[in-house]
């Protein structure tokens, strides 16, 4: 996502997630031929966190990882940018609908986001 402003470097992406995702939220790691091909980070009914490897695309580790986080539960919720159209569609695929959208402005990315929702049963 070349388009996506990094705001954090390395080092605190790697703070964040070892001292506040993973202690806290409950963890998913997709593995493809003895790789990490994605992971994703659950939280009182919200995915806080799917994401695929690029070369991991197409090769059903993010439609693993959803369908994992799904299992258990009657709603889910999700924050995706607009501008990520490929995210945007795979959530549709898998049932997500739209909720609210928003201009950005309370995001650490300031960027425009859709709020998506899934519930159990369609």
């Amino acid at each position: 996502m070349p388009w996506l402003p990094r705001i954090h470097s390395a080092g605190e992406d790697l703070w964040y997630f070892q001292n506040r995702v993973i202690p806290s939220q409950r963890v998913d790691v997709a593995v493809r031929d003895g790789r990490i091909a994605g992971f994703s980070a659950l939280d009182k009914g919200w995915i806080t966190h799917l994401y695929a490897a690029p070369d991991a695309w197409g090769r059903g580790a993010g439609r693993t990882l959803l369908r994992r986080a799904q299992a258990g539960h009657k709603q889910l919720d999700l924050w995706s940018f607009q501008r990520n159209a490929g995210a945007l569609a795979f959530y549709a695929r898998a049932g997500f609908a739209e909720v609210a959208r928003t201009d950005g402005a309370e995001n650490e990315e300031q960027m425009p986001d859709v709020h998506l929702r899934w519930r159990a049963g369609g």
